[in-house]
């Protein structure tokens, strides 16, 4: 038997597309005197001269930093609380669901959810005020050891593993320990791709953009509009006009009669739309007439 597919997922990168910092320039290197040029100069150092891969080596290297101060997992999600956004987050999240559907959408089981999909660090988001408004945060993660203090690391995601979490997404496998590769008939799967809509801010966006566009789903690019240097809106430029990754860009402003806004509502109206004629031709089709006199 099929399930309803009725669900709208907005998924979202979260460095640069949901805030202008990233995270860790916001509120860890602050917080533990951490100076950013010397902290990347490390990273690069491991990933060209001894081939690490970049998150792993993102991560030896914070972890290098904060195990001197005996951090938890506890604290960095308390440091989430200090992460700031762009104009209109978070208040796009309850928005769009009252601005968008309508009581014959919730009428027919419509509903709208919000994930992020992150390299950053899950347990800074967790701490965030985006964190109440998700169905699930994917991102990196450091294990602990017995007294709790941060360890060795958990779980990395990098632009190219992203893609796993849209299949989570697809197949409503949000936790790790389910096989996303198990096989799953289409129409089984509780959101399927053309019922997603996938935010990001450039190249470390474009596997996802990519899954997205090959399986029917909605993709954005969003550039800062504040940045002068113009290398914001030149990457999303490129994804748009040359790589035929996305068909729309736009400024990262999400508050409502923004550009990005209307197109959020838009896409999220038309398949809001679809789903409810679907549901109207499942039930005409099942409806029998019953004989006349």
């Amino acid at each position: 038997m099929a399930v309803p597919q009725s669900t709208i997922a907005l998924i979202y990168d979260y460095d640069q597309t949901l805030s202008p910092s990233y995270m860790q320039d916001e509120v860890l290197f602050p917080e533990f005197g951490i100076d950013p040029a010397q902290f990347w100069s490390r990273c690069d150092s491991l990933v060209k001269e001894n081939q690490w891969d970049g998150e792993l080596a993102y991560m030896k290297c914070l972890l290098d930093y904060l195990q001197m101060d005996g951090v938890t997992n506890a604290r960095l999600t308390e440091l989430g609380r200090g992460l700031t956004y762009y104009p209109g987050v978070p208040e796009l999240f309850d928005e769009i669901r009252s601005a968008v559907l309508r009581p014959e959408h919730h009428a027919v089981g419509i509903k709208i959810e919000h994930f992020i999909i992150s390299s950053g660090l899950r347990a800074l988001l967790e701490g965030s005020s985006l964190a109440q408004h998700m169905t699930a945060i994917f991102g990196c993660e450091f294990g602990e050891d017995h007294e709790g203090r941060i360890g060795f690391p958990k779980r990395t995601v990098s632009h190219t593993t992203k893609t796993q979490f849209l299949f989570r997404i697809n197949k409503g496998m949000l936790k790790h320990g389910d096989d996303v590769n198990d096989h799953m008939p289409p129409e089984l799967r509780p959101i399927p791709f053309e019922n997603m809509i996938y935010v990001g801010d450039g190249p470390t966006d474009v596997p996802c953009f990519t899954v997205m566009k090959r399986n029917g789903g909605n993709s954005i690019a969003v550039y800062n509009a504040d940045d002068t240097s113009g290398r914001s809106f030149q990457k999303c430029y490129q994804l748009c006009a040359y790589a035929d990754r996305v068909k729309h860009i736009a400024p990262a402003d999400y508050r409502k009669g923004s550009h990005l806004r209307n197109l959020l509502e838009g896409m999220v109206r038309e398949t809001a739309d679809r789903i409810m004629e679907r549901r109207r031709e499942e039930r005409d089709n099942a409806t029998v007439a019953a004989p006349g006199f």
